[in-house]
Formats: C-alpha cells, structure tokens, sequence
C-alpha cells in the first residue's frame, strides 16, 4: 500500500506500524529504505526474511537527529563526531562501537553498528513520529531484493514487494546511489564505501586521511563484491572496448542495451541506448531508475561505458562494478 509521505495522517500511521514490529518503506535523500524498529530484533528479522538478506550482513540505522546516535553507540569518536558536524542530516553513515545488548540484529551480530541521519523531509518526519512512540532508531537497508538494483521511487519498491507493504511515497530520491560508510570504531577513519561525497570533502571534514579497509574491517552494507544487479547480464566497458563490440556485432538481433556518455552505435542495428549524464551527481540521480528501466524494456545484457577516473564518479563506478560482478 502506498501512502502519501507529505500527508500527517498516513505519516502517523506509518509511525504506529514501526512501533508494533511491522515493516514500512520511506523515501531518503539517497534511496528508498526498508524499515524497522532498531531496538526489536524480532521486527529486524523481518527485514532480512523480506530480501532474502543473510543475517549477518548488518544494517544502517536511521536516527532523527545526531544526539540519537549516542543511544545505539558504546563511544562515538572525535573523528565521528566532526563528520557528523559536517554532513548530519545527510548521505553518510559512520561504523561505531555498539552499546552493549542492543540492535544486535540490525548489526548482524558484530560489535559495530551503522549510524545515520537522513536530510529527506519524510524520512525525519517519520523518524521524528516514530520517536514520540518509543522507538528510537530504524534500520533500513535499501527497500529491494537482496543483491538486486536499489530503488529510487515509491514505484519501485512497491514492484518488489506488492501491497502488502506499506510504502510512504516521498517522490525520486535526489541522490540515487546510497550513503559514503566510514568505519569509525577503530582508531583512523576507513572508507568502506564511496557514495556522493568525495573523499576530499570527507577527509578535509575529518582532519586526517581516510585508510583502506583491511582484513580486520568490519562488515558493512551493500559492500559485498556483487550488488546492486538489474536482471540482465550488466559489462563494463572502455569506451573503445564498446565501440568495438558493437561493430562486431553487425545486423545480428540481440536484446542489448548501451548506456555511455557518447553515441557509439553505427553499425550496430536494434540496440536500446540511453545517453548517460556527462555529470557525477546526474549520472548517480538517475543510476538505478534507468537500470530498472532497461530491465523492463526486456534487455538481457547491458554495456555501460566505464565512468571517468575523476573521484567525483567514484560513487557510480563503485555500484557499476558490483552491478558487473553479479
């Protein structure tokens, strides 16, 4: 069932559902979460029996404001607590040491936890009506299929799981890839995962470099190597890998799609292409939406034109290169 996110009724509603246990859907800045109470372990098991997620691999945990982060973290760093001055409501999410005997679903059973505040109008909102019931933090990973494309609309997530879940319709996520995550449980600051904030403001906000993550690194959402899949087989290409490809490919029928940010198509007869925004925030705006699109315009592969080797892009590169991996 989808609900109107603007209206105070379905957001009420919606508020109650979370504190009994249930599932709801809401739009962030980035992409449509699956929500459930943090603090119930129960309601979190819903969440990974919905996607068919394995339960050890943790959650994000969407506070309504920075100060609710203390009540899932054991200590939050220096470091932390600069990035969230800097980026809170916003798309990252910081790894912390969690308090002792809560949200141990929602961390996949380690002793670090996900933490963010998002900056969409319905997701505080929400997150605000849900603490006047008790309910302190949601986790919401993103509202699709485990290892499937994430999705961006109220469409999309209700394609997926049907009526029998309710789903707060806030419009297109503004960003369209998910949160940067930077493990701050262990001493320096580690990038887990790119998302649309560069390294250089993220590093410039902290006060020292991020690291690699290592061995030792937690586990953290969406960073297993294949992720983020449409249903047709996704490659990545050079762009005269691409150009070549397509050559070969003379007038033989295929149900193929390219998208690049030039038009390499010439000899190339009956392929779908979509033209990709030559811009890193526009590309990652409209990633999933049109990977979604070109699934149910029936493609069974799709070529992508590698993105530039700016950082900018790193975000985009990330999700495309797991995408190809699956």
């Amino acid at each position: 069932m989808v609900l109107d996110g603007s209206d105070a009724l379905a957001l009420q509603q919606a508020a109650g559902l979370l504190a009994a246990g249930e599932l709801v859907a809401f739009p962030t800045e980035t992409v449509y979460g699956l929500g459930a109470r943090a603090d119930d372990d129960a309601a979190v098991a819903k969440i990974f029996d919905a996607k068919g997620r394995p339960a050890n691999h943790p959650l994000i945990v969407h506070v309504a404001e920075p100060r609710d982060a203390e009540r899932f973290a054991r200590s939050v760093p220096a470091v932390a607590r600069r990035l969230m001055d800097a980026f809170w409501p916003g798309p990252l999410t910081l790894i912390l040491p969690r308090a002792d005997g809560l949200a141990a679903a929602a961390a996949g059973g380690q002793s670090s936890i996900g933490l963010r505040c998002p900056s969409h109008p319905v997701a505080r909102a929400l997150l605000a009506a849900a603490q006047q019931r008790g309910v302190v933090g949601v986790a919401a990973p993103s509202a699709n299929r485990f290892g499937r494309i994430s999705p961006t609309l109220a469409a999309h997530v209700a394609s997926e799981f049907g009526d029998a879940l309710t789903v707060l319709d806030g419009g297109a996520c503004e960003l369209g890839i998910e949160s940067s995550i930077i493990d701050c449980s262990r001493g320096h600051p580690v990038l887990l995962r790119p998302g649309v904030l560069t390294r250089a403001r993220i590093e410039a906000a902290a006060g020292e470099p991020l690291l690699a993550p290592d061995a030792d690194a937690p586990r953290a959402s969406g960073t297993l190597a294949a992720h983020y899949a449409p249903n047709a087989k996704l490659r990545l290409m050079s762009l005269q890998m691409l150009t070549s490809a397509l050559q070969l490919l003379g007038d033989q029928p295929m149900k193929l799609a390219v998208y690049s940010r030039s038009v390499p198509l010439g000899a190339a007869n009956g392929v779908r292409h979509r033209r990709m925004p030559a811009l890193p925030d526009q590309a990652a705006h409209e990633l999933f939406s049109v990977l979604r699109e070109l699934d149910a315009e029936g493609a069974q592969l799709i070529w992508v034109e590698e993105p530039p080797a700016d950082p900018e892009w790193d975000g985009v590169r990330d999700r495309l290169l797991r995408a190809a991996a699956s």
